[in-house]
C-alpha cells in the first residue's frame, strides 16, 4: 500500500498507482509489455480514431542506450534502471475527411493521454509502476526516432518493477513516496469556471 487516503471512495488501484524512480531493471517479458498496449488499445478517443503510437525499447535491446540518451541528463540518471523505455506519440491528422485526405483532430493529445492512463492503470495492475515524463531532449528523439512532423511526441515512460530507493542518489531517494494530490474542490466547479 502507498499510504494514500482518498476523500472519495475510489478503486484501490487509483492509489496504487504512482511515479517510483527506483527500479529494480529486471527483465519484462514481451508477453507483460504487450498486455500494457493492449490496454492502451482500449482508450477512448474522438471518432475512435486512436492517435496514440508507442515506440519502446527493453533494457538489452540494441535500441536501449539509444532510447536512454534522448531523456534529459537528469531522467537519465534515474530511468536507467527501467526494464522499459517507452516514446508516447500522438498523431495530429488521424482522420480522414470526406475527401480522402487526413484530417487533424483537437483532442488527439488528450486521447493519446488516455492510452496513456490506461497502459500506467494496466502497469500497476500487473505489479509493475509506470513513471511518465516529459523531460525529453524533443528535437533529437525526433531526428534519432524518425518521427514524422505530424507527430506530437508527447511524453516518454520508464516502466519496471519497484527497486531499492538505495540505488538513487540522496536528494531522489528523499522524495521516493507516492506524492499526494489536490483536494476535489480545487479542481472540479459545479458551473461556470469560478471568478
Amino acid at each position: 500500500m502507498t499510504g494514500r487516503t482518498p476523500d472519495h471512495a475510489v478503486d484501490p488501484l487509483f492509489l496504487e498507482r504512482w511515479s517510483p524512480r527506483a527500479f529494480d531493471g529486471a527483465e519484462i517479458p514481451d508477453a507483460d509489455l504487450m498486455a500494457l498496449f493492449e490496454a492502451a488499445r482500449w482508450a477512448p478517443s474522438a471518432f475512435n480514431s486512436q492517435p496514440w503510437r508507442f515506440l519502446y525499447a527493453k533494457r538489452g535491446d540494441a535500441d536501449w542506450e539509444r532510447f536512454l540518451s534522448l531523456l534529459i541528463p537528469w531522467n537519465q540518471g534515474w530511468a536507467h534502471g527501467a526494464s522499459a523505455l517507452v516514446y508516447i506519440l500522438s498523431d495530429s491528422m488521424p482522420m480522414t475527411g470526406r475527401d480522402g485526405q487526413a484530417q487533424g483532430s483537437h483532442s488527439h493529445s488528450f486521447d493519446a493521454g488516455a492510452a496513456w492512463a490506461c497502459l500506467a492503470l494496466q502497469a500497476t495492475r500487473m505489479g509493475y509502476q509506470a513513471h511518465g515524463m516529459s523531460g525529453i531532449q524533443l528535437d533529437k528523439a525526433r531526428e534519432e526516432l524518425r518521427v514524422p512532423e505530424r507527430y506530437r511526441i508527447e511524453a516518454a515512460a520508464a516502466i519496471g518493477r519497484v527497486g531499492d530507493p538505495a540505488t538513487l542518489d540522496e536528494k531522489l531517494r528523499a522524495r521516493e513516496v507516492p506524492s499526494g494530490r489536490r483536494p476535489v474542490e480545487e479542481f472540479a466547479f459545479r458551473g461556470a469556471f469560478p471568478g
